[in-house]
């Protein structure tokens, strides 16, 4: 038999001896002049810049299950969804707080591990780590985050830009994150029916990490400044491609049309839909956690990506009176319908 390593109380060492050890090694890059330890954290506004707040709740049960998610990945995917937040405007996230409530079942052991992700999202955007709270927990695990980034007042860009003639894109691909998701719920349940079963996981590496450890795209945002390139506007795809469009078209007071050929669905997302009997447009259309960047341009611009072989253009902004709509493969014209995450 393996020795289960011995795990240490949460009660031990108390809240404050906890913080103190998540949070001891803390390195400051940023405009930051004192982050952890004191009453609050102190910043040092760089002239000509704008300031960015996002704030993210994760609840054990609502939005993960820790029954198949790992903990370190799960501290990662926390930091991960906020800085998508502050990329979507086209800014640059530099600090973050995080506040934990974890009840008694929670060794310091396993708090640390979600602070490793932490600490391995913050290194891998640039993030400072400035502050946050601790506090027991009745509900289950609790993970808040709220992302300080910047950006250039004349950089911004808002759901409320886009503009008749404008082109719709998309990075990366979409409804991987869905798939993976339904592939863990899956495996679950056949483990309760038969907890001799091993889960069956092989060969899903990119749906499961999509799901698992999905990345903010801070390439994009870089890409984009590279190339001088300002969207019209944009905003990540957190809740399901269909959901953004419809806050797009709304706070644009415009109307979409896409193609559903043009649509990136990657090769395992479409045969893992296949497989669990889901439509592979509407896992993308509806999935949701994806994490990319939905936005528009100027046609003027479409030159500037149109190699770049991470971007999509799917279909085209029209007036608000057209209403939103996809044309299917078949060439009918469907009405989009929002059904993607709903928070209540």
């Amino acid at each position: 038999m393996f020795n289960e390593p011995e795990t240490t109380k949460l009660e031990e060492i108390g809240e404050f001896g906890l913080i103190k050890q998540l949070t001891q090694n803390i390195e400051l890059k940023n405009n930051t002049i004192k982050g952890v330890g004191d009453d609050a954290a102190v910043l040092n506004p760089t002239a000509g810049k704008i300031t960015l707040v996002s704030t993210d709740l994760l609840l054990e049960g609502v939005h993960f299950d820790l029954s198949y998610f790992p903990l370190k990945h799960l501290g990662y995917k926390a930091v991960s969804v906020n800085a998508s937040d502050i990329y979507a405007m086209n800014g640059t996230p530099k600090q973050i707080t995080v506040s934990v409530g974890m009840s008694s079942k929670f060794s310091v052991e396993a708090i640390a591990e979600i602070y490793d992700g932490i600490h391995l999202a913050c290194e891998k955007y640039k993030i400072d780590l400035v502050g946050g709270d601790t506090t027991a927990s009745k509900q289950g695990l609790i993970i808040s985050i709220t992302a300080i980034g910047e950006a250039n007042e004349n950089e911004v860009v808002y759901r409320n830009g886009a503009q008749e003639f404008d082109l719709i894109c998309v990075s990366g691909d979409l409804g991987g994150a869905y798939a993976g998701y339904q592939l863990l719920e899956r495996e679950k349940r056949v483990f309760i029916d038969n907890p001799q079963m091993q889960p069956d996981l092989a060969g899903h590496d990119y749906i499961l990490e999509r799901q698992l450890k999905p990345e903010a795209r801070k390439d994009i945002i870089e890409f984009f400044k590279a190339m001088d390139i300002k969207p019209t506007s944009m905003i990540d795809v957190s809740d399901g491609l269909a959901s953004e469009l419809f806050h797009i078209a709304e706070q644009s007071k415009v109307g979409v049309t896409i193609y559903e050929e043009k649509i990136p669905i990657d090769a395992t997302t479409y045969n893992m839909a296949r497989e669990l009997d889901l439509d592979p447009t509407l896992t993308a259309l509806s999935g949701g956690e994806d994490y990319e960047l939905l936005f528009t341009i100027k046609q003027s611009d479409y030159n500037k990506l149109e190699n770049h072989p991470d971007f999509t253009v799917i279909g085209h902004v029209t007036k608000a009176e057209e209403g939103l709509h996809m044309i299917s493969k078949g060439g009918q014209k469907h009405a989009l319908k929002a059904q993607g995450w709903k928070a209540f």
